[in-house]
């Protein structure tokens, strides 16, 4: 049997995408794989094939589910050719059933399905209609503001704003106007601003960015700002942050915060904020820090912040499969999150359920074909134990760990393998699935999506897709520093322009 098992992972993994149509008449069928990839064939210059793929909900609820928009194109696909549909015939009719709905108003809002498609709304929600308004096509009552262009000196105050945390002063602004070369100067007082401590130091902007990532909890914290007389404490994730700052500033590669194998303390000082880089056995953490402190993963199966001990802690806790953990990782780190049917890439023959937990269900497998083989290389990094037998340590990596959960989630919970997919791209361990997670383009867009959540207030419009897949592109051409990717940031139009 475990031979069997092993030769799953030797398979050419088939990327399924749970997306778009479905096969008519079946009232359970999965999304047909075409269908994401012959929409955007179909309709290659639309801002929701900017990526590549179109997501599921253009035309579902929850897949299977479809929306009004989805309904229509299953009336007109394929007509009278018998169900179900095999994915030759359905990819080669899809488009003409694209086509027989774009003059349709399926949400029923006033706009053609084709129209809101190539404007950027969507054909299934009567509440998102085409932008009517153009501000540069007509007259303004003002013109303190140039609104259809880059503003330099708007772009001065907001960015003074945005990153020093202060306007600009009398001085600074006198001296900008009189520059020579104001790209130059918002350049450099780009530079001051991203060594301040608004934003880089303790519960600084970058600091703050981190917080759905690490999702503090202060009474079950140790070290600095620990509460006086807490029962049970589980560790101190000042590391997780020091570590997450680290990698966000002085132009390092950000990467780092899935693949770096070291730690990092942070130190006050006269000039500010410092955070170094250390290296520590497990051993020679506990003699230093405490047992309570210590990061407890040795250098060789450490993960960046997938590692750290509060992660591991406060997400596997007692699981014997920490699908939780996983989960976390896809959405905080790659901007994907199962939940919402994001990420979907379902693996050939899973899930398995190894724990026994009845994720082999038809409803159930749709996500746990993607959440499982993403899970597996979590399993042998303890949380807080659980299972039965002899007393564990926390957040540590284990070869048999799972040997002492076949008492709770049956035998084959043990033959649960280590390896597993992240992307739909076989890994053999977690430091490879981290490897294969910051090399990814979902990783780089991730980090350009924070940024531009904190510094426009929302995520990026679809006027602004193009600017936004350009930031990550480039963050990735450029030594995934992050400040690089800001020095590029501030000069967009939806950044410059009132």
């Amino acid at each position: 049997m475990t031979s069997s098992f092993e030769s799953r992972w030797g398979r050419a993994r088939l990327v399924l995408a749970t997306a778009m149509s479905v096969l008519a008449g079946a009232d359970r069928a999965w999304a047909l794989p075409p269908a994401t990839s012959v929409f955007c064939e179909t309709y290659p210059e639309v801002p929701a094939c900017a990526s590549g793929v179109a997501d599921c909900s253009t035309c579902h609820t929850v897949p299977p589910a479809r929306n009004v928009y989805g309904t229509q194109i299953e009336a007109q696909l394929a007509s009278g050719v018998a169900r179900p549909l095999d994915a030759e015939t359905f990819a080669a009719a899809l488009p003409a059933a694209l086509e027989a709905v774009e003059a349709a108003d399926a949400d029923g809002d006033g706009f053609a399905n084709l129209d809101e498609i190539s404007a950027g709304s969507s054909p299934a929600d009567a509440d998102l209609v085409p932008t009517q308004s153009d501000p540069c096509s007509s007259e303004l009552p003002f013109r303190s503001l140039d609104v259809c262009g880059f503003d330099p000196t708007y772009t001065f105050k907001k960015l003074h704003l945005d990153f020093c945390g202060r306007s600009p002063s009398f001085e600074e602004g006198r001296s900008f106007l009189e520059s020579a070369d104001p790209r130059a100067s918002l350049l450099t007082a780009l530079e001051g601003c991203l060594k301040s401590e608004y934003w880089r130091g303790k519960d600084g902007a970058v600091w703050n960015l981190a917080n759905a990532k690490i999702n503090p909890l202060r009474t079950l914290k140790v070290g600095e700002d620990a509460p006086d007389g807490s029962v049970v404490v589980f560790t101190d994730y000042y590391d997780d942050y020091n570590f997450f700052v680290h990698a966000h500033t002085g132009d390092r590669d950000v990467r780092d915060l899935l693949v770096g194998d070291y730690y990092v303390t942070r130190e006050v000082g006269p000039d500010g904020t410092r955070y170094v880089p250390y290296e520590r056995s497990a051993l020679d953490e506990i003699r230093d820090r405490g047992f309570n402190a210590a990061q407890l993963v040795e250098r060789g199966r450490r993960a960046g912040m997938l590692t750290h001990r509060w992660f591991l802690m406060s997400h596997t806790m007692f699981a014997s499969l920490p699908r939780t953990t996983a989960a976390q990782a896809y959405r905080a780190y790659l901007g994907l999150d199962i939940s919402r049917l994001e990420g979907l890439q379902p693996i050939p023959d899973e899930p398995f359920d190894y724990d026994a937990k009845g994720v082999a269900s038809e409803e159930c497998a749709v996500c746990h074909s993607t959440l499982d083989p993403l899970t597996y290389p979590f399993t042998r990094y303890e949380g807080l134990g659980g299972g039965s037998g002899p007393g564990r340590g926390p957040a540590q990596y284990r070869s048999n760990r799972l040997d002492f959960f076949e008492a709770v989630d049956g035998p084959f919970v043990s033959r649960t393998p280590e390896a597993g997919a992240v992307l739909g791209v076989p890994v053999s361990n977690l430091v490879e699935w981290a490897r294969v997670a910051a090399q990814s383009e979902a990783f780089a867009e991730a980090v350009v999506r924070d940024y531009w959540q904190l510094l426009m207030g929302e995520s990026p419009r679809p006027s602004e897709r193009g600017e936004f897949i350009a930031l990550s592109r480039s963050l990735m051409a450029g030594g995934y520093s992050v400040e690089g990717m800001l020095r590029e940031l501030i000069f967009t139009e939806a950044y410059s322009v009132p």
